[in-house]
Order: structure tokens, then C-alpha cells, then sequence
């Protein structure tokens, strides 16, 4: 068949798209025929951001100081009521449009109080088109002001105002009567004169939402905390009454500073430090003159900054962002500022203590990532009508707040960096040897990773001397097992499947690191051997795909000793290889601690029982009494790896079809938090904490078991 060309088509189909084609939609028909322009998708994320777009229009009102209260509920009938004490919309006629001012905020685009007006000097609301877009996208909505003594009321069907016949209760599906000639607001009532208030309660169109998309609670939840910590005296309560009744309710007098105390996942360097401060810049705007023509006017802007960050022990870094207590979760303009300050502040102040930090002009050169490592921080910026990159606001555009932000981050941190107070003295300096270790260890992981790629027969290997690596590529089936000392070692050596198991000793009990900064971490030899043949790097730079190993075991001797070099090498792998453990690729191997050798007796074979535990000997040794069998006494107790044949060590230990492996993983997030505070509490600096915890459980151990 011939392809059809374009100049194909006849004459007459060319000349027959003409203007009656074309379809020029006004109004809120624009929002109904195309809502992901303006809310992003029509999902369940779409749906939040309907509820969003309400709960924010109520928090401008908190942060000019007119509201003290908002409540969410979510009702069973699938709608959403948001309610604030704030001043409500105004109720009285708008000249231009000949309409109340409810109306025009809940049916014209691009109408409001946030167009440079003089009535909010900071808020989220900027396009205009929040209010009017959940109206549009709702199947119903009801919106009832308190204002002037009186409880003003107006209903909504798709945009449509009108009256529903609520007689058997308010519903979507209630017999609906548009206004026809003029729409009126209704006096549904009385309340007190000095009491003001707005409550919008919707049902989302399921012409335009599925029946699948719902109200996240928890999504709710996080987001009422959020703007509690950004609102200081704000009080938000979510009622959740969909099934069993819920409330929660947030309140927050501490500002930023509670909000990064609240975010901060590991124990801290620095104090939560608080960076505040103003600057100008000027934009040309548009503005109505007399006549109702936009004129173009320069206008000076005032930016206020509100930043609060802290550096912990770990490595992750959670950075919040928010323009007008909006989170732009995609960063911007203030984030870029941020992060190029804090950058160019730290470097500045490691290149002032070179000599202390041992850093020279050969040592590569600190990169933003070193600097974020370990730091949570929040930061705010207030300023009238922000650019935002889209109605879904992720993204701050206006560029003037880079410099702004810059230069107060600057003097801020250059002030606490180089204060001759003690206390910041102190955190000064431990948080630019965290900074220097781990640009360390970047290069350091950079440099593991280059020279720690499987060598072939014909290359010659960089690994450590002592490693005795296995023949297999296959990391899945490899493992790598790290023995206690050199005697442990020679007998390893002989029982393993050199195949696909590999042998690095360590000498003696390795360094804590819990204790030490990465610096230190890897001059460490048995820390920086470990982290060489592992070959994934460390810390932040770890990348799990690039493991060597599929397995890594801990295989120490079944004594005190033991379990502290097995406890130490646990909160190495915690602290810099955390995704092994999270993955379960890490294991403790499990030695016996007795042999029994079982004589023989009539036509019964001698046999070699091994236990792992003395309840577990004493039961074996009841069982044979029970059988009338002897065992040759006394029993042997193995001390260490050392004392074991090779055969008997890779058929109680090593041999994948008899040993017993203990798997070290984290069940969830929850467990991951317990298990820093575990390593924090015994493996820490802070000794107090620690002693108290021996002292406590001092009574539950038995004199008798201890092994010494």
C-alpha cells in the first residue's frame, strides 16, 4: 500500500480547518478540562493538593496573626471541612466583577487578596486560582463566613452556584437549583460580632477523581506538624472521622529550631545553630493603575530569612525547604543560596585551620557533598508574591533570593564559625574535622574503588596482603569471612571452600568508631583493609552494587572477647556500610562451645555431638545418661577458633549444609532508630548513660557464666 503524503489530501480537506475549529474555554471549563495543569495529576496526589490549596488559603490567615485555630475533618461521606478563626472572606460586593467577594474568590481565576494588595505581606497563595480550582474539580462545595455578626453561606455544584435541597441531609446528589438571573449570598445565621471565621467543606468530582483516590491521613498528619513547627502559636487538629473517631493535634512554640530537633535521625556535632537575618532586592511587577491597565513598576521586596541546621555523627542529609511556609520539596532559588554559602563558609574556614586539620594544597579540594554530610536544616524565606515554577509551587523562581539567602547564611555561620566562645569553639572545630574526614573518605572511596576491581590471572592485586581471596566471581555465591587472629586464621584456611570463600584476619579488637571521627576511622589498618576489600566504599559514598561479596561473616571465638571484637565490627558495619545490614548481607557466624565424643557401644557407632550453649550440653548430656551411653569426660570446651581441627571447624562453622549463621538486619525504620540508640548507649562518648545501664542490669547476670 502507498504511503499517503500530506499532499495527498484533497484540496478541499486541507481548507476545512478553519476558525470554527477552534474552542476557547473560559472561566473555570479551562480548570475541568485540563486539572492537571493546575493540580498536577488526578490522583490521590491531586486530590491532597485540592485539600492543600484550602488548608493553605487558612494558614496566610495565621501568619498575618489573625488566626489561631484550624481544624481538618474528614468526614465518612468522603467530603473534607477545613475551618479557620482567621478574619473570613469578605462578603461584601466586588465592584469590578458586580459580585460578593466569596463568589469571585470561589468561581474567577486569578482573584484574591494576595495580588500586592496590602493584605497579606507574605503568604503561599499567589496565583489566585486555589480556591476557584477546588470549587471547579468538586461535585459540591459549601463555604459559610463569619463576618460582621452574621454567618454568610453560599453553595457550589462544579463551580455552578445555586441552592441544593439539603431536607434529607447535605449531600453531592441533592436536587441542585442553579441562580438563573443573580446570584445572592445567604445570611444563614447570628454569632457573636468580634467572632470571624471561614469553613469550606467539598466533595471531589468523581467525574474528574477516580473512586480509588482518597484523603491520606498520614500524609495529613505530616504535613499539620510541618506547618505547626513553621507557624509558632499555630494550633492545627485533624479529625479523621471515617470509621473510629481520631484526633490529633499539633502545636509548636519553637519555631525552626523544635523543627530540625524533630527531624535529626543520629546524635548531634553541633548544637541546632540559628541563622536569621533581612535583605532587599527589586523586581518590576505589573500593577493596575486607575484606569484598570497593567503598568509595569519597580518595587523593592524585603526577604526575610529563617534558616536552623545541625550537623549529627551520621552521614545522610535532610535538607526542608519552604517559601511562606509552602514546602518547595524541588528545591530553588533559597535552597541554591543555601548551599553555595554553606559551602563556600566551610571551606573558607578549613583552608583558616589548615595546619590543624593536616589539609595541604595536594588534598583534593572540599565539595558540597562533604559538607552536607550529617546535616539537617531548615530553611524559610518570607517575602511577597514568590515566582513559583508551576501552581503545584516545588520549585522557588525568583532569582534575587539566591544572593539574599547567601549572604545571610555567610555572615551567620562565618560568626559561629569563628567565635571565641568555648562552646562554639568546640563545635567549630569538631565539625570541620567531620568535614575534612569525610572529603577524606570520598577520595578515599574513589581511590578503593579503582584498585579493588576482581584481577584476572594475568593482573597482579592491590588488595591487602593478607586477604586470602576466593576463586569465584559470582558475588552472589562468595563470602567473605572475617576471622579473630592469626591462629584462627591457619585453621580457616584449611577448612573453607576456597572456591567461593574468601579469608581476611584482623588483629585483635579493631577501633571504635562511634567513638572517632571518619579521619581517624580510616587511618585505622584493620578499618581502611575492610572497607579495601570490601570494595563499595564508605559512609555516604557507599554504593552496595559494587560489593565484592555477596556475604560478609563475622567469625569470632565463642567467648568475652568474641562478642566485644563481634560487637565492634557490628558498629563499624552500622555506621559506614549501613546498606550490607539493611540488605541482610551480613551474618555472625555461631561456633560450638562444647564437643561430646560419644564411645561406642554394641552395634551403636561412636558419634560427635556439638553444643552451642551449656543449657543445650547439660540437656544432650541428660539425654545419653538417659540412653545408657557413655562420652569420654572431661568434655571439651572450646576457647577459641584456634583450638578446632580444620574438619571441625568447616563442618560446624564454614560448610554452608551444617553451619548456622546468624543474620544481622533492621526489621524497619523503627528498629534502625533503636539500634543507633543502642550503639550510641554503649559504644558512645557519654559514659554516665553507660553506666547506668551496666548497674541496672547488674543483678540479671550469673557469676558462674562469666567466662574468665
Amino acid at each position: 500500500m502507498a504511503e499517503r503524503k500530506i499532499w495527498d489530501v484533497p484540496p478541499a480537506s486541507r481548507s476545512d480547518y478553519t476558525a470554527r475549529h477552534l474552542s476557547v474555554l473560559e472561566g473555570l471549563e479551562a480548570v475541568r478540562k485540563r486539572p492537571g495543569m493546575y493540580i498536577g495529576s488526578t490522583d490521590s496526589r491531586g486530590l491532597m493538593h485540592c485539600l492543600w490549596e484550602i488548608i493553605d488559603n487558612a494558614v496566610d490567615e495565621a501568619l498575618e496573626g489573625h488566626a489561631k485555630l484550624i481544624e481538618v475533618i474528614l468526614h465518612p461521606d468522603s467530603s473534607v471541612e477545613v475551618r479557620d478563626d482567621g478574619r473570613g472572606i469578605p462578603v461584601d460586593t466586588v465592584e469590578s466583577a458586580g459580585l460578593s467577594g466569596v463568589e469571585v474568590v470561589f468561581t474567577k481565576l486569578h482573584a484574591g487578596g494576595k495580588f500586592g494588595g496590602g493584605s497579606y505581606a507574605a503568604s503561599g497563595g499567589l496565583h489566585g486560582v486555589g480556591a476557584s480550582v477546588v470549587n471547579a474539580l468538586s461535585e459540591r462545595l459549601d463555604v459559610e463566613v463569619d463576618r460582621g455578626g452574621r454567618t454568610h453561606r453560599m453553595t457550589f455544584h462544579r463551580g455552578e452556584p445555586g441552592t441544593f435541597d439539603d431536607s434529607a441531609g447535605a449531600s453531592p446528589t441533592n436536587p441542585f437549583t442553579p441562580f438563573t438571573t443573580a446570584s445572592r449570598l445567604e445570611v444563614a445565621g447570628r454569632v457573636p460580632r468580634g467572632r470571624t471565621g471561614t469553613r469550606i467543606r467539598y466533595w471531589a468530582d468523581r467525574q474528574i477523581f477516580p473512586e480509588n483516590a482518597g484523603f491520606n491521613r498520614d500524609d495529613l498528619v505530616e504535613r499539620a506538624r510541618q506547618t505547626s513547627f513553621l507557624v509558632p502559636g499555630l494550633t492545627l487538629r485533624i479529625i479523621d472521622d471515617r470509621g473510629e473517631r481520631r484526633i490529633e493535634e499539633f502545636h509548636h512554640d519553637g519555631g525552626v529550631v523544635d523543627f530540625v530537633d524533630f527531624l535529626a535521625p543520629d546524635p548531634p556535632v553541633t548544637d541546632t545553630w540559628h541563622l536569621t537575618g533581612m535583605g532587599t532586592f527589586t523586581e518590576s511587577v505589573q500593577h493596575l493603575d486607575s484606569k484598570g491597565h497593567l503598568r509595569p513598576r519597580e518595587v523593592e521586596r524585603e526577604c526575610h530569612v529563617d534558616i536552623a541546621l545541625r550537623w549529627g555523627t551520621g552521614y545522610d542529609t535532610s535538607v526542608r525547604t519552604f517559601v511562606n511556609i509552602i514546602a518547595t520539596p524541588k528545591g530553588g532559588a533559597h535552597l541554591a543560596g543555601f548551599e553555595q554559602a554553606l559551602l563556600k563558609t566551610v571551606r573558607g574556614a578549613v583552608e583558616a585551620n589548615a595546619r590543624r586539620l593536616k589539609v595541604s594544597a595536594r588534598d583534593s579540594r572540599i565539595e558540597k557533598d562533604d559538607v552536607l554530610a550529617g546535616l539537617t536544616a531548615v530553611v524559610t524565606v518570607r517575602f511577597p508574591e514568590p515566582q513559583f515554577e508551576g501552581q503545584t509551587k516545588e520549585v522557588l523562581g525568583t532569582a534575587p533570593v539566591r544572593g539574599v539567602v547567601a549572604r545571610v547564611v555567610e555572615a551567620e555561620l562565618d560568626a559561629l564559625l569563628t567565635s571565641t566562645r568555648r562552646k562554639e569553639r568546640e563545635q567549630a572545630t569538631l565539625l570541620l574535622d567531620k568535614v575534612v574526614g569525610e572529603m577524606r573518605a570520598r577520595v578515599s572511596a574513589r581511590m578503593h574503588k579503582e584498585i579493588t576491581r576482581r584481577k584476572n590471572a594475568l593482573e597482579t592485586s592491590s588488595l591487602p596482603a593478607k586477604l586470602s581471596d576466593c576463586r569465584s566471581d559470582d558475588v552472589e555465591r562468595s563470602e567473605l569471612f572475617i576471622v579473630e587472629g592469626q591462629s584462627a586464621l591457619g585453621t580457616a584456611k584449611d577448612a573453607r571452600n576456597s572456591e567461593f570463600q574468601a579469608l581476611l584476619p584482623i588483629r585483635g579488637k579493631i577501633l571504635n568508631v562511634q567513638k572517632t571521627s571518619p579521619t581517624d576511622m580510616l587511618k585505622n589498618a584493620e578499618c581502611a583493609s575492610i572497607i579495601q576489600v570490601i570494595g563499595a566504599g564508605s559512609g555516604r559514598t557507599f554504593d552496595l552494587s559494587q560489593a565484592r561479596y555477596g556475604k560478609v561473616v563475622l567469625m569470632t571465638d565463642a567467648d568475652v572477647d568474641g562478642a566485644h571484637i563481634r560487637t565492634l565490627l557490628l558498629t563499624f558495619f552500622f555506621k559506614y556500610m549501613r546498606p550490607l545490614i539493611e540488605e541482610g548481607r551480613v551474618f555472625a557466624a555461631v561456633p560450638p562451645l562444647h564437643r561430646v565424643e560419644v564411645t561406642a557401644m554394641g552395634r551403636r557407632q561412636g558419634e560427635v555431638i556439638y553444643t552451642y550453649s551449656e543449657d543445650e550440653l547439660r540437656a544432650v548430656l541428660a539425654r545419653l545418661e538417659r540412653q545408657g551411653r557413655r562420652y569420654k569426660d572431661p568434655i571439651q570446651r572450646y576457647k577459641g577458633l584456634g583450638e578446632m581441627d580444620a574438619h571441625q571447624l568447616a563442618e560446624t562453622t564454614m560448610e554452608p549444609a551444617h553451619r548456622t549463621l546468624r543474620r544481622i538486619t533492621t526489621a524497619d525504620e523503627e528498629s534502625v532508630s533503636r539500634a543507633q540508640s543502642v550503639f550510641e548507649l554503649l559504644m558512645g562518648n557519654d559514659v554516665a548513660p553507660r553506666k547506668e545501664f551496666i548497674v541496672a542490669g547488674a543483678h540479671r547476670v550469673d557469676p558462674d557464666a562469666i567466662d574468665a
